[in-house]
C-alpha cells in the first residue's frame, strides 16, 4: 500500500520509473566524469598515461595516496555506483527481467566496489576494476536489445569498443606475450579507451530513457 502511494506521488510529479532511471544514469555519468577530472587536476603532476585508479591510490608494495584526490575519486566511485544501482532498480521495474536488467546492477555494484577498495587494497581492487570493465561492456551491448534503432547501434559501438580494447589487453599480455598495438597510449590511455565509452553510454542511455518517459 505504501509503495503504491509512493508511486502515485511520483507520477503526479511526472516521475515514472523511466524518468527516475534516466535521471539517475545521467547524474551517474556526470558525477563520474567531473569527479575524475577534479581528482586529476588536484593530483600533483598527474598524467593521463597513469591508471585512473591511481587517483585513489597507486598499487602496492609502495602505494602513493594524494589528498584530496583520493577522497574525491573514491567518493566519486561510491556515488556513481549507488546512482547506477538506483537506476537499475527502476529500469527493471520498467522493462521487467531481462539480461540487460541483470547486468546493469552488476555494473553499478562493481563501480561501487572500486570506491570501497582503492588500488592499495589488492586483490580486491583489481577484481573490482576488471568486473567493472567487463560488466559495463556487456551491459552496454545488451542494452541494444531494449532500445530502438539507430540508438541500438550506438550502444553496440560503445560497448563493443570497450570490450574489444579490454580483451586485446589480455590477449596480447597472456597469449601473444608481447606489447599491445595500443602500448604508446600507456596503461592510463588504454584504460580510458575501456572506461570512457562506458561512461558515454551511461549518459546517452540515461538521456534516451528520460526521453522515452516524457514521450509516453
Amino acid at each position: 500500500m505504501n509503495e503504491r502511494n509512493e508511486m502515485s506521488s511520483l507520477h503526479r510529479l511526472g516521475l515514472d520509473d523511466r524518468s527516475i532511471a534516466g535521471v539517475s544514469m545521467v547524474l551517474a555519468g556526470f558525477v563520474a566524469f567531473m569527479g575524475i577530472i577534479t581528482a586529476e587536476v588536484l593530483y600533483p603532476d598527474y598524467s593521463t598515461r597513469q591508471d585512473i585508479s591511481d587517483l585513489g591510490s597507486t598499487l602496492p608494495p609502495d602505494p602513493v595516496i594524494h589528498q584530496p584526490s583520493a577522497t574525491i575519486f573514491n567518493s566519486t566511485m561510491l556515488l556513481t555506483g549507488a546512482l547506477l544501482l538506483v537506476a537499475a532498480y527502476y529500469v527493471s521495474r520498467a522493462l521487467g527481467r531481462r539480461g540487460f536488467t541483470i547486468a546493469l546492477p552488476v555494473f553499478g555494484l562493481a563501480i561501487f566496489a572500486v570506491g570501497v577498495f582503492p588500488g592499495n587494497i589488492q586483490p580486491w581492487h583489481g577484481l573490482a576494476a576488471i568486473l567493472t570493465f567487463a560488466s559495463g561492456g556487456i551491459t552496454a551491448v545488451l542494452s541494444s536489445r531494449v532500445v530502438s534503432r539507430p540508438f541500438s547501434y550506438l550502444c553496440l559501438l560503445l560497448g563493443g569498443i570497450s570490450l574489444v580494447v579490454l580483451v586485446s589487453v589480455f590477449f596480447y599480455g597472456l597469449v601473444v606475450g608481447g606489447p599491445s598495438p595500443l602500448e604508446p597510449l600507456g596503461s592510463g590511455g588504454i584504460e580510458r579507451w575501456v572506461a570512457y565509452p562506458l561512461l558515454l553510454w551511461v549518459l546517452a542511455f540515461g538521456g534516451y530513457f528520460q526521453g522515452q518517459a516524457t514521450s509516453t
